[in-house]
């Protein structure tokens, strides 16, 4: 069956129709399930990141980052642990599809073979953030040993990576996840893949689980903490510096965590404005201007989103500056809006069965970790003056 972007979207749009039927047991979840990935994959949500040559969606970063973020975005609106799980497929992929390079033939190889796996069903993580990093995936300590060539799916040398790692998003859910280390004898890291397909958690084949995800937004998105003992991955066969690859990937990764924060601020206010249109009349004059506030602050963020996304699709050389400073805007303006619909709507916000609560706690999660807000002030500073 071929996939195209229409069937894409239309399918996504009803499983996300059919989750927010379910939102109140959504919330109270704390782990993922399955089920829901396979249904995307049945949807051809795994197809947005192979190329078109494939039998995929993917065309460059410019054509197919909004059709994306777009479909995100909607997905996030029903659920968003599902939603920013479901994000790091792309946005590792985006590595390799924002990076095709007929002059480098291990590279080459190896984008098909990950773009194979995709297309067969695989879905991809990241499990790159270190305690003490402060969010900066290269700031890592973990160490890589070779280990002659790899014999999976994804070619490239083999090495053993050890080292401690949270916010495995998507842990059980993932088959192939992507960390960095530094290897043995070298100064800079790089990035690896990590096959995690059946790989089971007791240290047993070089990964531990250390701590469950138990954070307060985005709670079920098992965004585990592990340690990787001589864990087999296979190198990255980029032979440049790997922030060549990170930095034309970067518009692409930006947008799509930020559809997924729209997503949620999206489904907040239009639901506010369903509980609060019968009773307008009656808000008292300080709930007028706080409900007006963050109606205009949501309307802010489309437009900072919009924005970016024109950036991006334009092939703007400052697109990665235009999509940082859409991510860390409409991450504040989701938080702060969602304070003030609190206000309006009252004490009920603060109960579990509110789905404001979870909402508010999840738009937070987004701004804190997506990047940190002190890594992510830190580019933001940097791309001022450039």
């Amino acid at each position: 069956m071929t996939t195209t972007w229409a069937g894409v979207t239309s399918d996504i749009a009803k499983v996300a129709e059919d989750w927010r039927g379910d939102r109140a047991e959504r919330q109270a979840r704390r782990h993922l399930d399955e089920g829901d990935f396979g249904r995307l994959a049945d949807a051809g949500f795994l197809r947005v990141a192979v190329p078109e040559d494939m039998g995929g969606l993917w065309r460059s970063v410019a054509e197919t980052t909004g059709p994306i973020c777009n479909v995100l975005r909607t997905l996030a609106a029903a659920d968003p642990s599902v939603a920013l799980v479901s994000s790091m497929h792309p946005a590792v992929l985006g590595f390799w599809l924002a990076s095709p390079d007929a002059a480098r033939p291990d590279w080459a190889a190896q984008r098909e073979a990950v773009f194979a796996t995709a297309a067969g069903g695989a879905q991809w993580g990241t499990i790159t953030s270190e305690p003490g990093s402060g969010g900066d995936i290269l700031r890592t300590k973990s160490r890589a040993i070779p280990d002659g060539d790899a014999d999976g799916p994804v070619p490239g040398a083999a090495y053993r990576v050890s080292g401690d790692k949270h916010f495995g998003s998507g842990s059980g859910v993932a088959s192939f996840m992507i960390t960095t280390a530094v290897p043995e004898g070298e100064d800079a890291p790089t990035v690896f893949v990590l096959d995690q397909r059946g790989r089971p958690w007791d240290g047993s084949s070089g990964v531990q689980l250390i701590a469950e995800w138990d954070g307060m937004g985005m709670a079920a998105t098992q965004s585990h903490a592990m340690r990787l003992e001589a864990c087999p991955a296979t190198r990255f066969a980029w032979d440049g510096p790997i922030e060549e690859i990170t930095l034309r990937a970067g518009p692409l990764i930006s947008s799509l965590f930020t559809a997924v924060v729209l997503g949620v601020f999206d489904e907040a206010i239009r639901t506010a404005k369903a509980q609060l249109e019968p009773k307008a009349d009656s808000l008292r004059p300080y709930e007028q201007v706080e409900w007006t506030r963050a109606e205009l602050d949501h309307w802010v963020a489309v437009q900072a989103f919009e924005g970016a996304l024109r950036a991006v699709a334009s092939d703007d050389p400052k697109a990665l500056y235009a999509t940082l400073r859409a991510k860390e805007a409409v991450a504040e303006l989701a938080e702060s809006s969602l304070a003030r619909l609190g206000r309006v709507i009252g004490g009920a916000t603060f109960s579990r069965r509110s789905p404001f609560a979870s909402w508010f706690e999840d738009v937070r999660a987004l701004g804190f970790l997506r990047p940190p807000w002190g890594l992510a002030y830190d580019s933001l500073f940097l791309t001022s003056f450039s």
